[in-house]
C-alpha cells in the first residue's frame, strides 16, 4: 500500500483527560480528535488497545487478549448517556475526592485504582442492560460476529476470575480444554461470562463511534500489532496447537533478542510460535487476529517486524537471552497469504536494530514504510541514518515514540559534542528544541511524520511514557484537557502545511 504524505501524534488512549482516572472513549477522545484536526493533522498513533494486567504493570504489550479491548477504556459517561448507567455512578472529576467519589490524578494513571471504581460501575451497567433486555438485537449481532474469539476471551476471563491466577496453575481438565469441563465452566459461569460479554460489546460500540467521529474529521486510526502475545492470555490457552509448548502445555521456548555489544540483551517470555503447524492451517489465527484490528483502525504499526523473518527463541529454562538461537519464520509466505485474503497492506514496520539484509528483503519486497528515530542518531557522523535530512521517502519520520525519552529529555540528555551537532545539523539553536525537531522531521522525505504530545508541549524526561526493560513505572503518563491548546494548533497546522501539503 502505497501512502499519501501525511502527519499525526501519538498519543495513547490511557493517557487522554478524563475524569475518572484514565483515558477512555469519551469526551477527552473526541476533543483530541478536533485538536488533531485544528492542527492538520491526518492521524493519531496509539499502542494496542488490550486488556492489560496488573502483574505486567499494564502494559498494553502484554494482554490478555489479541482481539479484545481493555474494559478501563469504556466511557462511564457515554454508558449514562445509552442509559446503562445512573448519572450519579459517573460524578467525579479529577480532584473532587469525596466520600463517595475517589479523588483522581489528572497526570497519571493509578490502574489498581482506577479498576476499584471503575470495574463495579461497569458490572451495575452490564446488569441493567441484561436486565432490561436493552438493544439485544444489537448485542445478539455482536456476540455472533464476534464468538470466534469472543467466546474463549470471555470464558477464559470468568475462569481467570474464579481460580484467581493464570491458566497454567488452572486445573487439568479446564487447563487443556476437555470439552465437558468447558461445557460445565460456561454454564457455571454464565453470569460473569455475560458480564464480560457486554464490556467488549460496550467497547467495540463505543470504539466505532469514535473512529466515525475521527473519519469525519479527516483522521486516521494508527493502530499497534505486537507480533508476541502473553502467555497469561485467552490467547494461547485456546489456540496452544499455533504456539511452541510442551505436551504439559508450558513454552519450550520464550521470545527476546539476542545480546549486542554494551547489552546482555533480553528475554520477554512471551511464548514463540509454531509456525509449522500455522503455516499447515493456512495463517488462520494470524488473519483473524490482522482483520479483527482492521476492523478498528486504518493503519498498523507492526512491532518487532524482524520476527516476521527470523526470530530468536530462547529454551524456556534458560534465564540467559545469550541461550536463545535464531529460527526461521516464514515472512514472505506469510504476508503472501495476508495480502491475499485481506487485499492491499497498510502495514508500517518497526524495524529498529537488527536490520540485515534479508529484513530489508522482506520489508521492500511488501514497501512498507521503515522506521526512523532521531534517538538513535549519531549527530557527528555525516550521513547518518536516523538524522531527518537523510529519511527516505517511504518511512515513517519520528520525533520520539512510546518507548523512547521525549525530545526535550534526550536533547538534555547528550554529550555537548553531540549536542552542538544534533544543532548544527537541523538548524537549531536549543532554545526550542522541541519544535526544532518537529520541524526536521516534517521537513524530511518521510511520507509519514509523527511527533507526540508530550514533544509538541515540550516536555522532559518526567513524561516519558515507557522505559523497556523496566517492570514499573511506565504507561501512566496523562495530559489534561489544556495540552490541546489552540495556540500549538495553529502552530503545529502551519507547519503541516509548510512542510507536508505544500
Amino acid at each position: 500500500m502505497r501512502f499519501d504524505r501525511r502527519s499525526g501524534v501519538f498519543l495513547h488512549l490511557t493517557s487522554l483527560p478524563g475524569p475518572h482516572g484514565i483515558g477512555d472513549l469519551g469526551e477527552g477522545a473526541r476533543a483530541f480528535v478536533d485538536w488533531l484536526a485544528a492542527g492538520e493533522q491526518s492521524s493519531w498513533q496509539f499502542c494496542p488497545l488490550g486488556p492489560t494486567a496488573s502483574v505486567h504493570g499494564d502494559s498494553p504489550y502484554q494482554a490478555y487478549s489479541a482481539f479484545a479491548g481493555n474494559p478501563l477504556l469504556v466511557s462511564l459517561d457515554r454508558l449514562v448517556d445509552a442509559g446503562y448507567l445512573d448519572a450519579s455512578a459517573a460524578d467525579t472529576a479529577p480532584g473532587s475526592g469525596t466520600d463517595s467519589t475517589p479523588e483522581f490524578s489528572p497526570h497519571h494513571v493509578d490502574y489498581d485504582h482506577v479498576r476499584e471504581y471503575k470495574l463495579p460501575r461497569l458490572r451495575d451497567a452490564a446488569e441493567r442492560f441484561h436486565a432490561d433486555a436493552a438493544d439485544p438485537e444489537a448485542f445478539e449481532d455482536f456476540c455472533e460476529r464476534e464468538s470466534d474469539w469472543l467466546d474463549d476471551y470471555t470464558l477464559f476471563m470468568a475462569l481467570r476470575t474464579r481460580h484467581d491466577g493464570s491458566w497454567t496453575s488452572w486445573p487439568a481438565p479446564i487447563r487443556g480444554r476437555d470439552p465437558d469441563a468447558l461445557a460445565a465452566a460456561r454454564e457455571d459461569l454464565a453470569d460473569e461470562v455475560a458480564y464480560r460479554k457486554f464490556v467488549q460489546f460496550t467497547f467495540d460500540r463505543q470504539w466505532r463511534d469514535l473512529r466515525a467521529y475521527a473519519d469525519e474529521r479527516g483522521v486516521d486510526l494508527v493502530g499497534d500489532l505486537p507480533i508476541y502475545v502473553a502467555l497469561d492470555s485467552a490467547d494461547v490457552w485456546a489456540n496452544p496447537e499455533v504456539f511452541d509448548l510442551t505436551d504439559d502445555l508450558d513454552p519450550a521456548a520464550v521470545a527476546g533478542v539476542p545480546p549486542n555489544p554494551g547489552d546482555d540483551g533480553q528475554r520477554w517470555g512471551n511464548p514463540v510460535y509454531d509456525w509449522e503447524t500455522l503455516r499447515d492451517e493456512g495463517y488462520e489465527w494470524w488473519l483473524a487476529r490482522i482483520e479483527r484490528l482492521l476492523e478498528l483502525v486504518d493503519v498498523t504499526r507492526i512491532d518487532h517486524f524482524k520476527g516476521f523473518d527470523e526470530y530468536w527463541a530462547i529454551p524456556a529454562d534458560a534465564d540467559s537471552p545469550a541461550a536463545g538461537e535464531w529460527r526461521d519464520a516464514p515472512g514472505h509466505d506469510f504476508f503472501e497469504t495476508v495480502e491475499a485474503q485481506v487485499g492491499e497492506l497498510p502495514f508500517i514496520v518497526e524495524d529498529l536494530g537488527f536490520v540485515d539484509q534479508s529484513l530489508v528483503d522482506l520489508r521492500d519486497r511488501f514497501g512498507f514504510p521503515e522506521m526512523r528515530v532521531p534517538h538513535y542518531a549519531d549527530w557527528c557522523r555525516e550521513g547518518d541514518r536516523y538524522q531527518p535530512m537523510h529519511y527516505p521517502e517511504n518511512s515513517v519520520g519520528y520525533t520520539s515514540t512510546h518507548d523512547t525519552n521525549t525530545i526535550v529529555g534526550y536533547y538534555e540528555s547528550l554529550p555537548p559534542r553531540q549536542r552542538d551537532c544534533l544543532e548544527y545539523n537541523i538548524g537549531a539553536d536549543g532554545s526550542e528544541i522541541h519544535w526544532s525537531m518537529i520541524e526536521a522531521v516534517w521537513r524530511s522525505d518521510a511520507v509519514l511524520a509523527f511527533t507526540t504530545v508530550q514533544d509538541v508541549l515540550g516536555l522532559g524526561e518526567d513524561a516519558r511514557f515507557n522505559t523497556p526493560g523496566t517492570a514499573t513505572g511506565n504507561w501512566t503518563w496523562r495530559c489534561t484537557a489544556a495540552a490541546f491548546d489552540d495556540d500549538l494548533a495553529e502552530r503545529l497546522a502551519r507547519l503541516t502545511d509548510e512542510n507536508i501539503r505544500n
